[in-house]
Formats: C-alpha cells, sequence, structure tokens
C-alpha cells in the first residue's frame, strides 16, 4: 500500500517545491494549506489538496483519520517576522498553538516523523559567536516569529522525550526561487527581480550592509526528502555558508537585469537582524 505525506503549507513557496519533490520520489502528497500565503497554481494536480486551516482541529482529525499519513512536513506559518513584530498574539496563536494542536493530532494518529521547517536566520539573533553559525549556537532570537519557532523546536524535543515521536528541525537560510511571492515583505530577490524587470523602484530598508546567506528553494525541499529516514531528532542548518549584503545583491542583479537606476534607502524594519550565515 502506497505511503500518504502529509505536507500543512504546501500550496506555498518552499512546500509546494517539497510536493513536487515527493511527487517525483514516487510518494503521495496530501496538502493542506488556507491559501493565506500559498497560490493553489504552485501545486501540482497530483496532489491531493485540502483548503483548510491547520488550526481547525475537527478538519484536520479528519484528515489524519482518512489518509493516515506516514510522515509530516510543516511548513504552514504565519511567515512574516515584521508582523510578527506588530501582532506577536497572532503569530504565536498560528506558529505556536496551531503547530502544538497539529502535533497532539500527529500523535494520536501515530505518525512516524515530523519534518518542522525552522529559521536559522530569527532564530539565532544578532548576538553569535560564531560566523558562519552552527547548530550549538544557543538562539537568542530578537522577534515574536523566531521566538516562536524556537518554541515549537522546544515542544518536539518534549513530544519526543514523552512518546517517543520522531523529527527533524531544519532551519532554513533565506531560501529564493521560483514561485517566491514578490509582492509581500519578504524573500528580497524575488522582489528586487519584480522591481527591476518592470523598471520600477527598489527599495533597501537601512544602510544595506545586512548579510544574508541566500540558499535555492530546491536544495531545502531536497533537505526535506533526506530528512524522512536522517537526521532523527536532530536540529540541522539548510544554508550556504556564504553571506552577501543587501547591497552586493542589489549590485549583481542589477548587472544580470540591465537596470538602470539606483537603489532607494529607506529606515530599517523591526526585527530584522544585522548579519546571519548558517554552517550547515
Amino acid at each position: 500500500m502506497a505511503e500518504n505525506y502529509l505536507v500543512t503549507g504546501g500550496a506555498g513557496f518552499i512546500g509546494s517545491h517539497v510536493v513536487d519533490h515527493l511527487i517525483t520520489a514516487g510518494k503521495i502528497p496530501i496538502v493542506v494549506d488556507n491559501l493565506s500565503s500559498g497560490k493553489i497554481e504552485n501545486l501540482d494536480p497530483r496532489a491531493l489538496f485540502y483548503e483548510q486551516d491547520v488550526t481547525d482541529v475537527e478538519m484536520m482529525e479528519r484528515v489524519f483519520m482518512l489518509h493516515k499519513p506516514t510522515a509530516l512536513f510543516h511548513l504552514a506559518a504565519q511567515i512574516s517576522v515584521s508582523k510578527s513584530v506588530r501582532e506577536p498574539e497572532e503569530d504565536a496563536m498560528i506558529n505556536i498553538i496551531g503547530t502544538l494542536r497539529l502535533l497532539k493530532i500527529a500523535a494520536k494518529y501515530g505518525i512516524k516523523k515530523v519534518i518542522f521547517s525552522s529559521t536559522g536566520g530569527a532564530i539565532y539573533g544578532d548576538e553569535v559567536k560564531k560566523i558562519p553559525t552552527d547548530e550549538q549556537e544557543l538562539p537568542k532570537p530578537l522577534s515574536p516569529y523566531g521566538i516562536a519557532k524556537f518554541s515549537v523546536e522546544n515542544y518536539l524535543r518534549f513530544f519526543s522525550n514523552e512518546i517517543g515521536m520522531k523529527y527533524t528541525v531544519l532551519r532554513y537560510a533565506n531560501v529564493y526561487g521560483p514561485r517566491q511571492d514578490p509582492y509581500g515583505e519578504a524573500g528580497v530577490v524575488a522582489i528586487f527581480s519584480e522591481r527591476m524587470l518592470r523598471g520600477q523602484e527598489v527599495v533597501i530598508f537601512g544602510d544595506g550592509e545586512c548579510v544574508r546567506d541566500y540558499v535555492f528553494v530546491s536544495d531545502v525541499a531536497k533537505a526535506n526528502l533526506l530528512a524522512l529516514d536522517k537526521c532523527e531528532n536532530e536540529i540541522v542548518n539548510v544554508g550556504t555558508g556564504t553571506g552577501t549584503s543587501v547591497n552586493d545583491l542589489f549590485a549583481k542583479m542589477k548587472d544580470l537585469t540591465g537596470y538602470s537606476k539606483e537603489a532607494v534607502h529607506k529606515e530599517s524594519r523591526p526585527g530584522d537582524l544585522k548579519k546571519s550565515i548558517l554552517n550547515a
């Protein structure tokens, strides 16, 4: 009998690539997404899709009862760092309480493994001892978004100790690639691409010297599938170890697109880190 794999947030930017990799590997993805930031057109039509919220306990219970998934790829989340700063309660309701409810259902139906999409940028904070930063670094998240992700990592450890639930935590660097939404506030590569190709004004927040580790979305999707039978009860950084400043990124993309204007600098955003590079 074929095994089912549940992907929450599977119509989103990263989630839809995880779905593609599952299908390529001959596995059956069951996708749950409320389309708050995901898009139906991101999904391979071969995936079974439920448009619903993961915080809806009754509906999620039905999905588990019906499909009895082998593993859970949990990517559904409130994804905006700056929104988490403005609305920490809502961020916690979705990213902590919503995840806890989901984990309780997963435990009830005997899920074999949870692969959790965490954050390698927002979780470590700015007071890191080493750059590139490895997984031994004690997280000191600056934003409610990072705090929520770190909370879930600890809850996964609790579920593992309490009932033997297996998990892998993947802490992503700054993910970029096809299907990234250029209209939100996250995803600077997508935002710059869209605006440069349209000849529109490109905004850099702060002095542009913030440094990030940019990792391609297909590599992140591969890491998710590898985690199915590797890195049991471990936390793993997913990044490149190479840092690029926003100014350098702007210059490289300007060259690639033939964009003729200079960047417009605006005030820094709350919750933004100065430097984030991951040692994977």
